[in-house]
């Protein structure tokens, strides 16, 4: 599927495709174990395989009630729609594909942004959700993340960033592409206010996101088996006739060799970040 400016297909991440009797794709069975789990089997365990530790995808809602205190979360932002400058239409309207993909989540776009408190410490969260148009970025998506950052900056808290994208949103040309320099002025800006970001990358993290915002956290950390690359194994193997190692690309890879600085587990995500959080506002 190319929602973005990068094709991240199952294939291409390495994993196997598990498919229903219709030919469908089933979300609700493990792709490494074959274990099949119900949607309330899944939520329990924050998404993760209980048998091999696979992390399946986790909407932005989820992700955000298993960081921050219940009932603490404010959304930001939540009206901010895209919208369709180059009337784009491929198969079908680019706004056609805007309506159903937020029928589908429930979301307005592709990234979830507001205040909260994370046990007990303040923060601004920016999660991204990949179910919506493969968590592209767009305009809108932008300037979520702008609002992000300088909500976090005018309130001296840090910012948590939470990403799975497959980068910018062909949909929109030029101005998605924009979107790249627009959120690291935004990080920048934070951080001349004295800020703090910590950026922690879901499956996929590529293209357009991973080579702005998403790269510049203090501190940033990955889940297990996320795809981190600016371009997917199966195109860079399909243009450097290559074959490329069986870890190109994950978590793991990225971590030997120094890009990110460190691989948590779901499950271990929550303290780990409030631990981070406890670090950085030492003295203030």
């Amino acid at each position: 599927m190319v929602e973005g400016g990068v094709d991240v297909s199952i294939e291409q991440t390495g994993e196997a495709r598990v498919e229903d009797g219709a030919g469908r794709r089933d979300p609700n069975t493990c792709p490494s174990c074959r274990s099949h789990y119900r949607d309330d089997e899944l939520r329990a365990t924050l998404r993760v395989c209980p048998h091999c530790g696979h992390h399946f995808p986790m909407p932005a809602r989820e992700r955000i009630d298993s960081l921050a205190d219940p009932d603490t979360f404010e959304e930001d932002a939540s009206d901010l729609r895209s919208a369709d400058p180059l009337e784009f239409f491929d198969l079908r309207p680019y706004r056609e594909r805007l309506a159903e993909a937020e029928l589908e989540t429930g979301l307005g776009e592709a990234i979830v942004i507001g205040s909260a408190l994370l046990d007990g410490h303040p923060c601004e969260l920016a999660v991204m959700d990949f179910s919506f148009m493969g968590g592209s970025m767009g305009s809108a998506v932008g300037e979520k993340f702008v609002r992000a950052c300088e909500s976090a900056g005018g309130r001296s808290v840090p910012l948590i960033s939470v990403t799975a994208s497959g980068g910018a949103r062909m949909q929109e040309g030029i101005l998605s592409l924009m979107q790249l320099p627009k959120t690291v002025c935004a990080v920048e800006d934070l951080y001349d206010a004295g800020g703090a970001m910590f950026s922690v990358m879901a499956h996929p993290t590529t293209a357009g996101v991973l080579a702005s915002f998403a790269s510049l956290g203090d501190v940033i950390v990955a889940e297990p088996g996320a795809l981190l690359a600016f371009t997917g194994p199966r195109v860079v193997q399909q243009t450097t006739k290559e074959r490329l190692p069986d870890d190109f690309g994950l978590a793991e890879s990225n971590y030997r060799f120094g890009h990110i600085d460190g691989i948590v587990e779901r499950h271990e995500l929550q303290p780990f970040l409030a631990r981070l959080l406890r670090l950085f506002s030492h003295g203030r």
